[in-house]
């Protein structure tokens, strides 16, 4: 019985890692500019709050009236300066402007150039993270033999582990490559 328990225990960890791998390339994914306004964009925008640095949406409200533009209203008009400071801080490649109350971030159509350039970024976080399942399944195979040897675990028993495992590695994979393909989809939309 501990024998199934250990099986258990490591498709879980390699479920579980696998899913944070997947994660991991659609957060990456959505840093990618794709043409369209998204406040994601500008998540990684880190403001200088009285001396704390603060992520901007806790420090303004963030919105997308068209899908050229994001409109950044903070809460107290004297951090307008230190707002567009950040957002070209940032190397986003974007210019901000403001009208006193409102800080607009106009985002640029791009280019067919730049679009192929960032399909083939979008393809290259999406082999990193399959390279990250099958390291993760690799592991999670080795574990799998270790436990055969030290804990007696029937080879069977170590056999469907190793399907399991090649069963979620491929369902996992398949998640990356449908997330790789909204993404190039929506890169390449004009």
């Amino acid at each position: 019985m501990a024998s199934l328990t250990a099986v258990k225990d490591i498709l879980k960890d390699a479920d579980d890692r696998m899913h944070k791998a997947v994660e991991a390339v659609h957060h990456e994914l959505i840093k990618i500019r794709t043409g369209k306004a998204t406040t994601a964009l500008l998540d990684a925008v880190k403001v200088d709050y009285y001396g704390t640095m603060m992520p901007l949406a806790q420090v303004a409200s963030l919105s997308t009236p068209d899908i050229h533009l994001i409109a950044v209203t903070p809460w107290e008009k004297a951090m307008i300066p230190v707002i567009e400071k950040a957002i070209l801080g940032a190397n986003l490649g974007l210019n901000p402007s403001n009208d006193g109350t409102v800080v607009r971030v106009p985002i640029p159509p791009l280019s067919g150039e730049r679009r192929r350039d960032l399909v083939k970024l979008v393809k290259k976080f999406g082999e990193e993270g399959k390279v990250a399942i099958r390291n993760i399944r690799r592991d999670a195979n080795e574990h799998l033999k270790r436990a055969e040897k030290e804990e007696h675990l029937s080879e069977d028993e170590r056999k469907k582990g190793e399907t399991d495992v090649q069963k979620n590695t491929d369902r996992f994979i398949k998640d990356v490559d449908k997330i790789l393909e909204l993404k190039e989809k929506e890169i390449m939309e004009l």
